[in-house]
């Protein structure tokens, strides 16, 4: 079978991780000829040795350090839009979706994070592409603060919310139910060990360094869910599987490179955005299994809030300023440009460093001309530039 699943692995040092997911497609006899890796890293990284660990593994792949990633938008006359990618970041998983999306061969995209590795018992790549075509009976989440704490099946023992999760949406009513859903284009695999915990909740659960005290455990995950339409939830790439139509409104926001120094939200936000185009075109992200194992390394808890501060009020309101926003779009890119006018032209001068909204706004924008003048793209019906318009 011809290559039709690509593996964005952003990596500096972990990169042994690929060699674990390889030989976990292998025991549960998943088609390893469908896999193609591309390992977005750094000029200062030792990149021979990820050629030779994918050579060695017999799997296709590429590796993109800084210098052969402006080669690659050149060679594809995008240099205009290089800066939407922002170097040494979490965020250039984003030239990773640049990658697909250039590739048309691709209908599926995995996030895997350097710092994790498959659970033997999962079939890591097989289990994420069946709950992309999963079509049937499924538990579906509600709050009454309007998001899902994707922790919440054992949140009444360990009290856990994910990086991203709001403050003011905490101490939530939680009201589940069955629901059909027949349209997912999202698999947000969970974590085991390391919870995925901002540095605010790691401090609060007396960790110095940067992990946590409490860590989780496949007992902690009773079973797969959805959030239910017009709720969000936080989405982690560590472990995420997605199709390629989303890429249009799956940008992984320009963390850690800007004048304001917010980091740490690039794909949190992006999962706001994608949970918007969802409801708005009546898709699905599928929440659970497979899980990985994340190995986070010991760091400083001062210096991940460091990097986190800077965003941390534009973060409890991102979510409201985009809730009414593409309601009439038909098409991915229809509901992101509407979310990106409302950010890019609104005035938010009375929240700390507001105007990194602005920002993000137009990168959106940039996001969207970047892949019209790739492959072009469908903006559908056109749309307001605000949602009160």
């Amino acid at each position: 079978m011809s290559e039709d699943i690509c593996v964005i692995v952003p990596t500096i040092r972990e990169y042994e991780c690929i060699r674990a997911y390889v030989e976990n497609a292998r025991k549960h006899e998943f088609d390893l000829s469908r896999l193609h890796f591309v390992l977005v890293t750094e000029d200062f990284c030792e990149t021979d040795e990820m050629e030779t660990i994918l050579n060695e593994e017999g799997v296709s792949g590429e590796v993109y350090d800084g210098s052969r990633r402006e080669e690659f938008y050149e060679q594809h006359g995008i240099g205009e839009y290089s800066h939407i990618v922002p170097a040494a970041s979490h965020a250039e998983t984003s030239f990773g979706l640049i990658y697909m999306w250039a590739h048309p061969r691709f209908e599926y995209g995995v996030f895997i994070d350097d710092d994790t590795l498959p659970h033997e018992a999962d079939d890591f790549f097989g289990r994420h592409l069946q709950n992309l075509a999963y079509e049937g009976e499924i538990e579906s989440v509600s709050s009454d603060e309007q998001w899902v704490n994707v922790l919440y099946q054992q949140a009444d023992e360990h009290g856990l919310y994910p990086r991203g999760y709001p403050y003011a949406a905490m101490d939530e009513h939680v009201e589940t139910a069955i629901t059909q859903v027949d349209d997912i284009v999202a698999s947000q695999g969970l974590w085991t060990n390391v919870p995925d915990l901002d540095a605010v909740r790691i401090l609060m659960d007396g960790d110095l360094e940067g992990q946590a005290q409490t860590r989780t455990s496949r007992e902690d995950f009773t079973g797969d869910f959805v959030a239910a339409p017009d709720q969000y939830l936080t989405v982690c790439s560590m472990n995420l599987a997605f199709r390629r139509e989303v890429i249009p409104a799956f940008y992984q926001l320009p963390m850690d490179d800007n004048e304001w120094d917010v980091g740490r939200f690039d794909d949190i936000w992006s999962g706001v955005f994608l949970k918007r185009a969802c409801d708005v075109l009546g898709k699905q992200i599928y929440n659970g299994y497979p899980l990985c194992e994340h190995n986070k390394a010991p760091r400083s808890t001062f210096d991940d809030l460091t990097n986190e501060v800077a965003g941390l009020e534009l973060n409890e309101h991102l979510w409201e300023l985009i809730d009414d926003a593409g309601s009439h779009a038909t098409t991915y890119a229809g509901v992101f440009e509407a979310m990106a006018h409302e950010l890019a032209a609104g005035d938010f001068s009375s929240y700390n460093n507001g105007a990194f909204f602005n920002h993000v706004g137009e990168h959106m924008l940039d996001w969207l001309d970047c892949l019209d003048q790739l492959d072009g793209l469908d903006h559908g019906e056109p749309v307001a530039t605000t949602a009160d318009d």
